[in-house]
């Protein structure tokens, strides 16, 4: 038995050792927002927040997430608003067919909440890990430029 803190909630639950994380947030969780793309740590796709730094939820397991912070797309917005980063991904139409856009968006809130005002280097450095194959990254870059943009004076609160 574990306990995990998932956007802020706890879940005391049964798993198996050799469990992924990003099995036990879909399957037990029904949180599916994470996306199991690779299975191999190499598109980003599974892309969560643990203890606010950008982690695979493919390659890790669900064991060695216990007592830390799980964030997930579904925690960013609340019952009625996107979260900035959220807002600026659709306003500036950084997805195409948005399988990669919850781990795109969690990898740039990990940035934002560390670099309230990354250069375009910072950016695709950060983003490094993550695959798009629709090919939409100049848009991407341009959606974290505007998330900076409006998150500026809050440091990624909310």
């Amino acid at each position: 038995m574990i306990t995990l803190k998932v956007n802020g909630k706890e879940f005391r639950l049964d798993v198996q050792p050799n469990e992924l994380l990003i099995d036990v947030l879909q399957k037990r969780l029904g949180l599916y927002g994470s996306r199991m793309s690779c299975g191999q740590g190499e598109c980003g796709a599974c892309t969560v927040l643990l203890d606010g730094e950008p982690t695979l939820s493919c390659m890790m397991l669900a064991y060695q997430a216990e007592g830390k912070d799980i964030l997930t797309i579904e925690g960013l917005a609340d019952e009625n608003n996107l979260h900035p980063i959220q807002e600026a991904f659709v306003e500036e139409q950084g997805f195409q067919c948005g399988f990669c856009t919850p781990g795109f968006i969690m990898s740039t809130k990990g940035l934002l909440d560390s670099n309230p005002n990354p250069n375009e280097e910072e950016i695709k450095k950060a983003l490094s890990g993550n695959i798009c194959r629709c090919g939409s990254y100049s848009k991407v870059v341009k959606a974290v430029n505007s998330s900076a943009k409006k998150l500026e004076g809050s440091h990624g609160a909310r």
